[in-house]
C-alpha cells in the first residue's frame, strides 16, 4: 500500500481520519436523521465512544484492518467513509455524511473514490455493503457504483434499538467500472 495521504475528488478531499476529528463526528451523529441510518452507532451517541473510536483509526490503518477517511467540502468535515472488516481479499464500504450533505452527490463521489482506492491501492478483489431497508438513497448510491444485490436479512439496529430489515450487496473488482 502505497503512503497515501488525501484522495481528491471533483467537489471533495478524503483524508485519514484522525481522533481530532472525533468532534466533529459527535456532531454529525448528534442528529437523529443521520444516526438512525447507522447500525453499528448508538443514539444519542456517546462521546468517549465516539473520541475512542477515532482514537483507533490510525492503528486500524497501520495494521491494514480498516481504512477511515475524514470526507471535507470546502474545508469542513461533513462525512466519513471506509473500508473496514478487511480479511480475505475483501472488505466492507461504509459511509455517512451531515444532513446538510444530503442531496448533493458527495456520497456517490466518496464512496466511488473509496471503492477505487479499495481495488487498485488495497487491491481487494471484492467489497461488501449494505443498508437499511428504509434508506432507499443508500441503495440507489450502491447501484450507481455496480454493487449487486445480495439479499435482505434482519440485523439488530444499534441506533434504533430494534431489528431492521438490511439489505445487502457486493461488488467484484471486475464489476466495477470507473
Amino acid at each position: 500500500m502505497s503512503g497515501l495521504e488525501m484522495i481528491t475528488t471533483k467537489h471533495l478531499n478524503l483524508r485519514p481520519s484522525t481522533a481530532a476529528d472525533a468532534q466533529r463526528a459527535f456532531e454529525i451523529q448528534s442528529d437523529w436523521d443521520v444516526t438512525r441510518m447507522l447500525r453499528m452507532a448508538s443514539f444519542p451517541p456517546d462521546r468517549a465512544e465516539v473520541e475512542g473510536w477515532f482514537a483507533d483509526h490510525p492503528r486500524e490503518w497501520v495494521a491494514g484492518e480498516a481504512y477511515r477517511f475524514a470526507v471535507e467540502h470546502e474545508g469542513r468535515m461533513i462525512g466519513l467513509v471506509d473500508i473496514d472488516e478487511i480479511a480475505g481479499g475483501e472488505g466492507e464500504l461504509g459511509y455517512w455524511f451531515e444532513r446538510t450533505a444530503w442531496g448533493q452527490g458527495f456520497a456517490s463521489e466518496a464512496a466511488r473514490a473509496m471503492v477505487r482506492f479499495a481495488f487498485t491501492e488495497l487491491e481487494l478483489s471484492a467489497l461488501r455493503s449494505a443498508h437499511a431497508a428504509d434508506n432507499a438513497v443508500s441503495g440507489r448510491v450502491l447501484a450507481g457504483l455496480g454493487f449487486r444485490l445480495l439479499d435482505k436479512v434482519e440485523r439488530h439496529s444499534r441506533s434504533r434499538g430494534e431489528t431492521v430489515l438490511q439489505c445487502r450487496y457486493r461488488l467484484t473488482r471486475d464489476e466495477f467500472v470507473e
